[in-house]
C-alpha cells in the first residue's frame, strides 16, 4: 500500500531557501513553532491552506516579499490598502487569485464558507486590528 498523501490545511509545507520542502503539521503552535524551527522564516516561503467563514478580525503584511493568495472555493473580498485607499479584489470563482504586494496591508471579507491557498514568504510578518 503507498503512503496517503498529506492534506495542506492539516500539514503545511515550507519551502526552503535551496528549495527543498519541510513539511510542518498544523498545531496550536505552529507559527511559534515555524518562528523558532525555521530561524525565523528568514529566505523561507510558507504553502499553506486556510478555511474560514467570516471576515478575517485581523489585517496582516509581509515585509520580506509578495504573497500569492488563491480561492480554492467560496467567495471572497481580499482588501488591500494602498497609498491611495482600500483595494477591494473579489475572487469569486476557484482558481482566481491575487498578488499581495510586498509590505501591503490587507485582510479579507466573506460570509460564506471559503478555503484558500496561501504562498506566504513569511520573514517579519505583523498582524494587528487595524494598520
Amino acid at each position: 500500500m503507498s503512503p496517503s498523501a498529506p492534506k495542506l490545511a492539516e500539514v503545511f509545507a515550507v519551502l526552503n531557501p535551496d528549495l527543498s520542502v519541510n513539511t510542518v503539521p498544523v498545531t496550536p503552535s505552529i507559527y511559534t513553532d515555524l518562528d523558532t524551527n525555521f530561524d525565523h522564516f528568514k529566505g523561507r516561503v510558507l504553502i499553506s491552506e486556510y478555511a474560514f467563514t467570516t471576515d478575517w478580525p485581523t489585517w496582516e503584511r509581509h515585509p520580506a516579499g509578495d504573497e500569492v493568495v488563491v480561492l480554492l472555493a467560496g467567495q471572497v473580498e481580499m482588501v488591500l490598502r494602498t497609498a491611495d485607499g482600500d483595494e477591494i479584489i473579489c475572487l469569486d470563482q476557484p482558481g482566481k487569485y491575487v498578488v499581495v504586494p510586498a509590505g501591503t496591508w490587507h485582510t479579507a471579507r466573506t460570509s460564506v464558507p471559503t478555503r484558500m491557498l496561501f504562498v506566504t514568504p513569511g520573514e517579519g510578518t505583523e498582524n494587528r486590528a487595524e494598520p
